[in-house]
């Protein structure tokens, strides 16, 4: 059976929730809203797929974040 779309968001929030503290993700976390999800995720059928959505986004961030950091010292 296809997950539904408020599966697959849920799918997304618990996995950016997993993985909060490995650059980027926290992102998804903190500020983006169920529909902010489901609009990326667009024709996705499958969690993976879902998930898969967001990788571009939250490496862009998680490169700004080491950026920041290695910046401060």
């Amino acid at each position: 059976m296809t997950p539904t779309k408020a599966e697959l968001v849920e799918a997304v929030k618990a996995f950016a929730l997993a993985h909060y503290e490995d650059g980027g993700w926290d992102v998804i976390v903190e500020c983006w809203t169920d529909e902010d999800i489901a609009d990326r995720i667009g024709r996705a059928r499958t969690p993976g797929g879902a998930i898969a959505k967001f990788r571009g986004v939250v490496s862009v961030w998680a490169d700004r974040q080491a950026d920041a950091i290695n910046s401060a010292f």
